[in-house]
């Protein structure tokens, strides 16, 4: 084997424990709910979809960077932003969103279920997000801090701005089609270059990175993190969470419905505004390299204690699914 593939297959295993780590805890907190048969058993099939938990692996690593250990704290903060991540899986998937048949590789919660359902199953789970941590974080300004970072980035300012923006803008980068001469190599030229860049970097910085740095931040305060840490760990995951949105954007185009456990080259064809569609794939690859890049050279301060965020810049790079 390869220096290269041993490293990423060391980093897949450290994910894979994390992972499994998340659902433990996903599974404890949802088994000790009071809750609606039915809603129950739609809030257990959505939750123990095979995701890859980057977000709360994230929250692991940096209170485990910091505080030395991974704590309670950390695991259930872990576990609340998974829950506001798949609620933000479910109604993107719904018919009135994004409108997917399948997501991790199963049928999306309205085809197992129906619509109502759905919506009620994110609509329980961002809210089971916030009471999980005003219930369960030992300490009330830890949690009045966790509760503050996940309001703010999966808020109006965060999250929903990004997915809101994202929907407007649907419709201005139709790629030509095949009989067209597109070649996904190729990038179709928007009104304003410019002005499509920012809108991207907006929609993107909004719906997907931010979740990231508010992840790393979550975990930073879980661990006690000093005033210097906290900041490089929070740019470290904006820089990531951006990253991890352009190779989903570049999946898109490159990938199987199978790889993807979700409906391959839907961007495309609802002329998403995507890094694909604006810089070409090249160019989006050229971009998504140089922010893992740049996010690796934020670690410095932490030395060999950061090996396995430096590792998960880099696996991002690498992601089939």
């Amino acid at each position: 084997m390869s220096t290269a593939k041993a490293v990423n297959s060391d980093f897949n295993t450290r994910l894979r424990e994390k992972a499994q780590f998340v659902n433990d805890t996903l599974q404890r907190l949802l088994a000790s709910q009071q809750i609606d048969s039915d809603l129950k058993e739609a809030l257990r099939y959505t939750l123990e979809a095979q995701g890859k938990r980057v977000r709360s692996a994230l929250v692991l690593w940096c209170c485990d960077l910091v505080g030395q250990r991974v704590n309670h704290n950390a695991k259930i903060a872990a576990a609340a932003i998974e829950m506001v991540h798949t609620y933000s899986l479910v109604h993107d998937d719904l018919p009135a969103m994004d409108d997917d048949d399948f997501r991790r590789g199963l049928p999306t919660c309205h085809k197992a279920f129906d619509e109502a359902t759905a919506i009620l199953v994110g609509d329980a789970l961002l809210t089971l997000a916030f009471e999980v941590l005003a219930k369960e974080i030992d300490e009330p300004t830890v949690a009045v801090r966790l509760i503050g970072q996940l309001a703010r980035a999966a808020g109006p300012a965060g999250m929903i701005a990004g997915q809101m923006a994202d929907l407007k803008a649907e419709g201005r980068h139709r790629a030509p089609s095949v009989s067209e001469g597109y070649h996904p190599q190729a990038s179709p030229v928007p009104t304003s270059r410019e002005s499509s860049i920012e809108l991207l970097e907006y929609i993107h910085i909004n719906k997907t990175a931010k979740m990231f740095q508010c992840a790393a931040a979550m975990g930073a305060i879980c661990g006690r993190a000093n005033d210097s840490q906290f900041d490089c760990l929070c740019e470290y995951g904006l820089k990531i969470g951006l990253g991890f949105q352009i190779a989903d954007d570049i999946l898109d185009v490159c990938a199987s419905s199978e790889q993807l456990g979700k409906t391959a080259g839907k961007d495309a064809r609802a002329a998403k505004c995507t890094y694909p569609a604006v810089l070409g794939l090249e160019g989006a690859k050229e971009l998504e390299k140089k922010l893992a890049d740049e996010a690796v050279v934020l670690l410095a301060p932490f030395g060999q204690k950061a090996d396995t965020l430096r590792k998960l810049a880099m696996a991002l790079l690498q992601r089939t699914r």
